[in-house]
């Protein structure tokens, strides 16, 4: 009888044996790694402004946010 630890184990060992047999694998997964860094961490500095500390006080945040909702959906 197999319990959950062997099969998570298993599982494991799957996964981490196909990852060892890859060739081209490695690199895409490189690439991919690479492209999420991009889109997640450069482009949010850039594009995507901190718009609350810009236009709410400090601690006036959930009243800000609840305004602004309620103004939007009429």
């Amino acid at each position: 009888m197999t319990t959950k630890r062997n099969i998570l184990f298993r599982i494991y060992d799957l996964y981490a044996d196909g990852f060892r047999s890859m060739t081209i694998g490695k690199t895409l997964w490189a690439v991919i790694i690479i492209k999420l860094f991009i889109i997640f961490a450069i482009l949010k500095i850039f594009f995507f402004p901190d718009f609350l500390k810009a236009n709410a006080d400090k601690g006036e945040e959930p009243e800000f946010v609840a305004t602004e909702l309620i103004e939007r959906s009429r």
